[in-house]
């Protein structure tokens, strides 16, 4: 297996978003200038399954009501690793993370996750990760 950095992971993931790698419930507001609205869970599950570590997941707040979930990553040393915190706005805040374990499958969001991590996968192995994004309609 080839090592990957963490950069070459992250341009690989944000390259392979789509509308369609997006929680169905996000993709009406999904647009290429945000492409990371929606994205958290398929792509912490994708990060888990090449860096291992931890999942995390922690509570989203807009003017103190509680408004989603987000998810992201701890590795192995410790370090936070999310790759989609970028969507929220200055008036969400995120709460403390805890430690979730992985779901035995990722439920509704099956299909986004399977085609992100196929894309994310290609990506790597052709060394394809510096691409756009891919932005179905």
């Amino acid at each position: 297996m080839t090592a990957w950095t963490l950069n070459d992971i992250e341009r690989a993931i944000r390259s392979s978003w789509g509308v369609d790698t997006c929680a169905p419930e996000d993709q009406a507001h999904w647009r290429p200038d945000d492409p990371a609205h929606g994205q958290c869970r398929a792509t912490a599950l994708v990060v888990h399954d090449l860096l291992g570590g931890e999942l995390m997941m922690g509570e989203v707040f807009t003017g103190g009501v509680r408004t989603d979930l987000h998810w992201w990553n701890r590795s192995a040393a410790g370090a936070e690793v999310d790759m989609t915190r970028s969507r929220f706005g200055p008036d969400e805040r995120v709460g403390p993370g805890r430690p979730v374990a992985r779901p035995q499958r990722p439920g509704r969001l099956q299909a986004q996750y399977q085609l992100l991590r196929h894309r994310v996968l290609a990506r790597l192995e052709t060394g394809s990760a510096d691409g756009g994004h891919a932005a179905a309609a």
